[in-house]
């Protein structure tokens, strides 16, 4: 019988590859990187043996999607940011038989959810960049879920949660899920990013407010108030991908019955505009 053996919330900004280069920006991601690998070595450290990630970056129009190949392997440049992101090789061994019962258990739950072994269907970066710090050593297979959700509902997207958890409940797979996007997402309009610094800034004092009282209730174990501005949250903070990464992380922790907490791994920091973060949530409570 399958297992959830960590749950997280996890930053995927590509400061953090940039901060790996020789140049103005080497180091400057160190404490995010230093977040993914602590979140790679306690997914070890549980027993896990696969990386299922909620990818905000992967943008769908119509159902649900899962990347379910048995293997992974490429070179990938990003469309948004080509001077960030490039030149980027990946290889990973997939989860098919995973992949395939999240497509089934969403789909029992009432959405529509298509479990897809296409050969040309590559990783975005909102999976990759969690992989190359939390899986360097590529032990760990991987299965990424869309979760740029353009016309979706997040009570949609709860039900994804929930069959995301009980597909990893019906598997042979003990897994870390990872939800990646950023908390607040309002990036800098391009004509005042430079003047603000903004690589380092985040583009509304309201949005890394809300930030920090998110973060607050997350530490202090308050799901139940969190859930009730999620919405809000989502809307008004312009949350990545209306955030339903993070409303799938929760419904697959339990939702309102959740009595865990999260733990900040590093710092809440701003990055072009938006407010970002790791943390890990505990499963007693799940």
């Amino acid at each position: 019988m399958g297992e959830l053996v960590l749950a997280a919330k996890a930053t995927h900004v590509p400061t953090m590859l940039m901060s790996e280069q020789e140049g103005p920006l080497k180091g400057c991601r160190q404490q995010a990187i230093d977040g993914h690998r602590e979140i790679g070595r306690r997914a070890r450290e549980a027993g896990a043996d696969t990386f299922v990630v909620l990818d905000t970056h992967w943008l769908v129009n119509a159902g649900y999607h899962v990347n379910a190949l048995p293997h992974f392997k490429g070179c990938y440049a990003s469309h948004e940011f080509p001077q960030f992101i490039r030149d980027m090789d990946y290889d990973y061994d997939g989860n098919p038989a995973l992949g395939d019962l999240i497509a089934e258990y969403a789909s029992a739950e009432g959405t529509h959810t298509l479990s897809h072994q296409v050969e040309s269907l590559d990783l975005e970066y909102g999976t990759l960049v969690p992989m190359r710090f939390m899986n360097a050593d590529r032990a760990l297979k991987v299965v990424s879920v869309s979760a740029m959700c353009q016309v979706h509902s997040h009570e949609s997207s709860r039900k994804v949660g929930v069959g995301i958890r009980k597909a990893i409940e019906a598997s042979d797979s003990k897994v870390a899920l990872i939800a990646s996007g950023s908390l607040s997402h309002h990036i800098w309009p391009t004509e005042i990013y430079a003047e603000n610094n903004g690589t380092f800034t985040i583009s509304k004092e309201f949005n890394r407010q809300v930030d920090l009282m998110v973060l607050d209730m997350w530490t202090r174990g308050d799901i139940e108030t969190f859930l009730k501005i999620l919405p809000d949250y989502a809307e008004h903070c312009d949350g990545e991908g209306n955030m339903h990464d993070t409303v799938m992380l929760m419904a697959a922790l339990g939702w309102d019955a959740y009595r865990g907490r999260g733990e900040l791994i590093g710092a809440y920091f701003p990055s072009s505009g938006t407010g970002q973060a790791n943390v890990v949530f505990d499963l007693e409570g799940a």
